[in-house]
């Protein structure tokens, strides 16, 4: 049985009255994983849908288990807020920084093994000046594996010293995620 919270924030809230009071305490850690291999759909500030290629030659596979090699429900959950947070940074032309804040849905159908492609698809429920909120779906093939709701903050916003020394444009194309945008192209025509 999926751990459910006994509790739904009205999504017509402010996006900050709803964010944790230790968001503004965060250390700032810059992404340096990507759970996300590109997009293949891309609506600006409605719709996203990227994919991930689940490989055995992944480190984590090894240890996640032994002898029974799944993809950490974590990882997804990452997957799916990575596919959100560029959504919603891409609204405003990447100059807030987007943080996770709070993921008040989690459920996950089934294991993901080596293999598999997992299809995250991100619908932004809102978005204001001080974040966002996205409902994501976890599909292999045609099969609902996870599905989350993640709400972000701008931590700019929230703390401006946690940021001050970070190009937050900058930041996105110098950690390659600006080619995860590029919809299917692959160098040759």
């Amino acid at each position: 049985m999926p751990i459910q919270p006994n509790f739904r924030v009205p999504l017509a809230m402010p996006v900050h009255s709803q964010i944790p009071h230790f968001v503004s305490d965060i250390k700032v850690s810059l992404m340096r994983w990507f759970w996300v291999d590109r997009f293949v759909e891309f609506e600006s500030g409605k719709r996203a849908r990227s994919i991930k290629n689940v490989s055995l030659a992944e480190e984590h596979m090894h240890d996640h288990f032994p002898g029974f090699p799944v993809m950490p429900g974590t990882l997804m959950i990452e997957g799916m807020a990575q596919t959100g947070g560029i959504l919603l940074g891409e609204i405003t032309g990447f100059s807030h920084m987007v943080a996770l804040a709070k993921i008040p849905k989690a459920v996950f159908h089934r294991y993901i093994a080596p293999g598999e492609t997992i299809h995250y698809d991100v619908t932004m429920l809102q978005h204001d000046a001080d974040g966002g909120i996205v409902e994501c779906m976890a599909y292999v093939a045609d099969e609902l594996v996870a599905e989350t709701e993640i709400m972000y903050a701008y931590v700019d916003k929230i703390n401006p010293d946690l940021v001050k020394n970070i190009d937050i444009k900058n930041f996105f194309a110098d950690a390659g995620l600006s080619n995860l945008l590029n919809l299917g192209q692959h160098g040759y025509k």
